[in-house]
């Protein structure tokens, strides 16, 4: 299986730096298996907006998948509750 690169703006970048802790490691151990595989079991593609999503403990992680191109583009990363506001 090919392997995706993975993008993160600038937003998705200060999303990260507020999280602290376990969570931050086990967000971005999860962020870097998304290039291996981008559609990882649990996986949804969301409805009413673009992009999948994967839980990661109380944390989401929202991208887009570009399998033309091979890109992972990381949309938005927050708490469960505040992410799809």
């Amino acid at each position: 299986m090919p392997e995706y690169t993975v993008k993160l703006s600038k937003t998705v970048q200060k999303q990260l730096d507020l999280i602290q802790g376990a969570a931050f490691d086990k967000i971005i151990e999860s962020i870097e298996h998304l290039a291996h595989n981008p559609r990882p079991s649990g996986y949804i593609k969301l409805k009413g907006r673009e992009g999948c999503r994967i839980r990661v403990g109380n944390y989401r992680i929202i991208y887009d998948i570009y399998d033309n191109v091979l890109v992972i583009e990381v949309l938005a990363i927050g708490y469960r509750k505040d992410i799809y506001r």
